[in-house]
């Protein structure tokens, strides 16, 4: 079965804010996702065309795993953390499931 990725999309409009989102984000957040979610990789990146833009992905072994994270209380927990945290932050989620892979 092929990988399975949860895209989080997340937009800190004032840039006074985003070292602390970024430093929030790899020391809290990401490492309490990456277990809750039990994910086999994680990633974060901040655009380069828009500064804003920030995005996280998970890379789950397949979708059943996903399908299962989606429907948990660990996602709910972390997104009630994250509004916590970050109520001005707005987000979107995205579902993919891998295509295909090619490396050289």
């Amino acid at each position: 079965m092929p990988a399975a990725f949860f895209v989080v999309r997340a937009i800190v409009t004032d840039p006074g804010k985003r070292a602390a989102f970024d430093r929030w984000y790899e020391r809290e957040h990401l490492p309490d996702a990456v277990k809750a979610f039990g994910v086999s990789k994680a990633l974060r990146f901040w655009s380069l065309d828009d500064p804003s833009l920030h995005q996280a992905m998970y890379q789950f072994d397949d979708e059943a795993k996903l399908a299962a994270m989606l429907k948990g209380d660990a996602l709910k927990q972390l997104v009630a953390d994250f509004n916590r945290d970050w109520p001005d932050v707005t987000r979107t989620r995205e579902t993919l499931v891998l295509a295909q892979a090619f490396a050289t």
